[in-house]
């Protein structure tokens, strides 16, 4: 399935991936964390790991034991990140085991995620508290290893997938708490909802929380809210289920909005900002 342009710009990269939503918050909101795939069995059935972000931000490695793993937050040519990282696994496969690949041949005949990878697969994501799975179990640690390691250790962010809202991460950022939810929803039909809710005081997660903005990535919609601290990820979860009900209900509604939630929904668009 290659394109007739390297350049042309894909919104949604990720599309038919089983995984869409976790890969959008792997590249946009999480530190650390992998997912388990494999390729398809034309491209020999090779294990395949996909994490946030690899050391020197490489593209790929190929591992000792032959296997792949790519990093999603790298910085990649062209206007398709499927595209891109579905070259950076035909060029790991292609190099020697152990072996990284800091730079990208991308052309108009290289596949896509959606031709390498087997998407059969479950696609399970864990979120990690360090870097560790950067360690290729077949090489040596060594102390310049274990530096580097306890040096990018300490950019991490905490972050936890909130358990009873899928794909939502909560994150602490310092002063202030998150939880970043990323829905397959057009913007403004987030916008409506949370109107909804909004003009019914009901917008927020919970008590002392509060509804923020929303941004777009790769074709996805994340809204978010701002937590107090020490809420914590727990706190998030303990009301996960009643809020998602709730804000789902409004994100599927089809009713006109009524004259206070236009009012409302005027007041989230003037007051909306990018986030990140």
């Amino acid at each position: 399935m290659s394109s007739a342009s390297t350049t042309a710009l894909v919104r949604r990269p990720f599309e038919g991936i089983p995984a869409e939503r976790d890969l959008v918050a792997m590249r946009q909101l999480i530190p650390a964390a992998t997912m388990t795939a494999a390729t398809t069995a034309e491209h020999g059935s090779v294990p395949v790991t996909i994490a946030t972000i690899l050391p020197m931000a490489w593209p790929a490695i190929r591992r000792s034991d032959g296997s792949v793993i790519i990093g999603l937050q790298a910085t990649v040519p062209g206007g398709d990140l499927s595209r891109a990282f579905g070259q950076a696994i035909v060029q790991a496969l292609a190099v020697e085991p152990g072996t990284p690949v800091p730079t990208l041949e991308l052309t108009a005949d290289s596949p896509r995620l959606q031709d390498v990878l087997d998407l059969t697969g479950d696609f399970p994501i864990t979120v990690h508290e360090t870097f560790d799975f950067w360690v290729d179990p077949g090489a040596e640690r060594t102390e310049e290893v274990e530096h580097s390691l306890e040096h990018a250790n300490e950019s991490i962010s905490p972050t936890k997938p909130v358990a009873g809202l899928e794909h939502a991460y909560w994150v602490d950022a310092g002063p202030k708490e998150h939880v970043r939810w990323v829905l397959d929803a057009d913007e403004d039909r987030v916008y409506d909802a949370v109107a909804r809710l909004h003009a019914r005081r009901e917008s927020a997660i919970a008590e002392d929380t509060r509804y923020v903005g929303s941004f777009r990535a790769e074709g996805m919609t994340v809204p978010v809210w701002d937590l107090p601290s020490g809420f914590g990820a727990e706190g998030a979860e303990a009301v996960a289920a009643e809020f998602r009900e709730r804000f789902l209900a409004a994100l599927e509604s089809t009713e006109p909005l009524t004259a206070l939630e236009r009012r409302a929904r005027g007041g989230i668009v003037a007051r909306q900002v990018t986030l990140r």
